[in-house]
């Protein structure tokens, strides 16, 4: 079994959106976490646009790397956004191999209840074609 944690900065929405993803489009031969380097609540609006693509979230929650620290060893540790990126510590990356993928913050997106919308559309979009193609390129595959 693969395993694979998805990293961002508040665990809010991109890792969460990667994880259900890769949950749904890995089948069996994944074990899929994600985690925030400093972990709030899940975005109300990460909640609706996964469920428009069928994924119901609910019972999901922010996660920190405390949660995993010397209790899962990853094959893959994903960070989706840049602070993840520079900030991951180097423990997580022993033995696991570090992947970056950026996605634009949608949380961060300053708009009308309607522009937000489009903009965690377009991000979690973003983030499936991305897992789908990594899951074709994988070792998994």
């Amino acid at each position: 079994m693969i395993r694979v944690l998805f990293l961002c900065t508040g665990n809010s929405c991109r890792s969460q959106m990667a994880e259900a993803f890769l949950r749904a489009y890995g089948g069996n031969e994944f074990d899929v976490y994600s985690a925030g380097l400093a972990p709030g609540v899940i975005n109300p609006y990460t909640y609706r646009v996964m469920a428009e693509s069928g994924f119901d979230l609910a019972g999901h929650r922010s996660k920190g790397l405390d949660e995993y620290q010397g209790k899962v060893d990853f094959d893959y540790v994903i960070t989706v956004c840049d602070d993840a990126d520079r900030n991951c510590p180097l423990y997580l990356s022993r033995g696991a191999q570090r992947l970056h993928w950026p996605f634009e913050d949608p949380a961060a997106f300053i708009g009308s209840d309607e522009e937000t919308l489009a903009k965690f559309r377009q991000v979690r979009d973003a983030i499936a074609n991305r897992v789908r193609q990594w899951l074709e390129e994988s070792p998994g595959s």
